[in-house]
């Protein structure tokens, strides 16, 4: 498995709609936006198979990681770590020195477990209940 940068976003959309709009019934209205084409897209490959993607913005020394999604034949497989580590080295190389995520409720542990902590209350976002999560980066 590799993980790259990419501006296609044909395999990203795809793996977006797949568990955002088909799986969890986010309207495609409130999936696709115009920051897309601010981000930094990050793409998970199994050979040349699109597995997973997350986004990623820049503002100051926050970094922010959002739209994290993974492939269901691909869950459990340690992709989601993979994913969100390679966003917070990306993050990194661009001087953050924080980093900031939208967690569904359900993947607030996950995200825990990987140096998070939640804060503020929880959100609705398209229809699921949200909690903002943040870690350091060194810097």
């Amino acid at each position: 498995m590799r993980i790259v940068e990419t501006a296609d976003l044909t395999a990203v959309h795809a793996l977006r709609r797949a568990v955002f709009i088909e799986e969890q019934g986010v309207p495609e209205a409130e999936e696709w936006d115009d920051l897309d084409g601010q981000a930094v897209h990050l793409l998970a490959l199994a050979g040349e198979a699109p597995l997973g993607t997350a986004r990623l913005f820049v503002a100051g020394a926050t970094g922010k990681i959002g739209r994290v999604c993974v492939a269901r034949t691909a869950r459990g497989s340690g992709l989601g770590t993979a994913l969100i580590a390679a966003g917070c080295d990306r993050l990194q190389a661009l001087g953050c020195t924080r980093v900031e995520l939208g967690a569904q409720l359900q993947a607030l542990r996950f995200y825990e477990g990987l140096g998070f902590a939640a804060f503020g209350p929880i959100y609705d976002d398209a229809g699921i209940p949200h909690r903002k999560m943040a870690r350091a980066l060194a810097p």
